[in-house]
């Protein structure tokens, strides 16, 4: 597999130093690398871009190698930010490190052969570096003037109003030539000539392959090699309106099941715009071009079907949670689109399907004097119905559900089974839900 070719018919490729491709042809493999950021417990649906090119490097057969950012996480790039970061200390860095290489493992194969992925953590050779002899080693080889003309530092310099930028400090400044000196150190220790990532770490990547021509380098065994490193960006992921892609209603799209439930997860790329879904197969996923150009054609002639979606979300999701919890979100999904067993559910997923509808606690004690008109009506504070009266006609008419049964008016309150024990699901029409605890 070419990488290069690759990248351009999936539409993720953007840039690359002159003699980049050549050297991927002539000297496989070589060892590529990209840096994550490990200021959270878990990588996003934003880094799965950058990931993926790490995926297509190791099919090409290259060894990909991903660097933990554990001494560069204790700064922060000012790529794209308009403001100071939080800075972490060395305990939460560790335990990120560790979610974020477990998170990897679901994309890379770790192995010991020459293509086997590789996870390095640059605090381990940043730890006991002295700041006077990093000034003295590796400072002195890049100017300010270099320094101040990347773009990620001018708009933080500058502290315009229409940037909302507020100035920059030293530390962030500093955080290009640490970032430049992670390539130097893996271009001596490790071989690595190849630098990736998203486009906006343009400035940053370049400054490496810069140091590393002004510093000359030495490969692992000892072998005098020409300073010459490379670097190769992918595209930014954006929506067709031109937005950050990413974050569904309810904020970032983690990869960590804990934060972003699998449910969750796979409802965020079924629900992906058809005007989005064609560049989001292509980059998340190893379909070939056959496969996904047939599916967008069986997409073309039903587009209500989300032929596309269906098959993104599946396959993403069972890359990132697994084949079991993707049946799960499947199974969750039908409930409420295709008329799937409410039985089935946890208590975490039921909870997830039914986060956006109206939700009512009602005092398990009272069911007992009650029948399901005014369990409907004066109990749930008329959430659902706003009286007797009403919600009488709608049953009588067979339009009300509960826990998929329908509802007689004459029938008790206490007779309704809850789920798990402690919730009803009370459906009102074709697409009205309500959910019900009971305490």
């Amino acid at each position: 597999m070419d990488l290069i070719e690759e990248l351009r018919w999936r539409g993720m490729f953007h840039d690359m130093m002159p003699g980049t491709d050549e050297h991927l042809r002539q000297n496989a493999p070589i060892t590529g690398y990209i840096g994550f950021d490990p200021t959270a417990p878990s990588l996003h649906i934003g880094n799965l871009a950058t990931i993926m090119l790490l995926v297509h490097l190791q099919r090409a057969g290259h060894r990909p190698m991903a660097l933990v950012g554990g001494a560069t996480g204790m700064i922060g790039d000012p790529s794209g930010k308009s403001a100071e970061r939080n800075l972490l200390d060395e305990t939460a860095l560790r335990r990120n490190q560790a979610g974020i290489q477990a998170q990897l493992e679901k994309f890379l194969v770790f192995d010991d052969s020459p293509t086997g992925a590789l996870v390095v953590n640059n605090y381990d050779w940043f730890k006991d570096f002295g700041f006077l002899g990093f000034l003295r080693e590796v400072g002195k080889h890049l100017t300010v003037n270099y320094m101040m003309a990347k773009d990620s530092v001018k708009r933080r310099i500058s502290g315009d109003e229409n940037s909302g930028a507020d100035g920059i400090s030293y530390t962030e400044f500093s955080y290009q030539l640490l970032q430049g000196y992670d390539f130097v150190h893996l271009f001596r220790a490790y071989g690595c000539t190849l630098q990736m990532g998203a486009s906006d770490q343009w400035g940053n990547i370049t400054t490496g392959t810069e140091l590393i021509r002004r510093m000359g380098g030495e490969l692992a065994e000892g072998a005098q090699q020409p300073a010459k490193a490379y670097a190769l960006t992918g595209q930014l992921i954006t929506k067709a309106d031109g937005t950050k892609y990413g974050k569904s209603e309810t904020g970032t799209v983690w990869l960590d099941g804990s934060l972003t439930s699998p449910y969750q997860f796979y409802q965020f790329f079924l629900n992906a715009a058809d005007a989005d879904v064609p560049r989001l197969i292509r980059v998340f996923t190893l379909l070939t071009k056959a496969e996904i150009e047939a599916l967008e054609a069986e997409h073309a002639e039903a587009p209500h079907k989300r032929i596309l979606q269906k098959a993104l979300a599946e396959q993403v999701t069972t890359r990132v949670h697994g084949a079991t919890a993707y049946e799960a979100a499947l199974a969750a999904s039908q409930v409420l689109f295709g008329g799937g067993e409410l039985a089935s559910l946890d208590e975490a997923t039921l909870l997830d399907v039914f986060a956006g509808v109206p939700q009512v606690e009602v005092p398990r004690a009272d069911l007992a004097e009650m029948n399901v008109i005014s369990l409907l009506s004066e109990a749930t504070g008329g959430v659902i119905f706003p009286s007797k009266g009403e919600a009488r006609k709608m049953m009588q008419a067979g339009g009300v559900s509960l826990n998929r049964e329908k509802a007689n008016p004459e029938q008790l309150a206490a007779d309704v089974t809850p789920l798990l024990g402690q919730y009803i699901v009370a459906q009102k029409g074709k697409k009205n839900y309500f959910l019900l605890k009971l305490v």
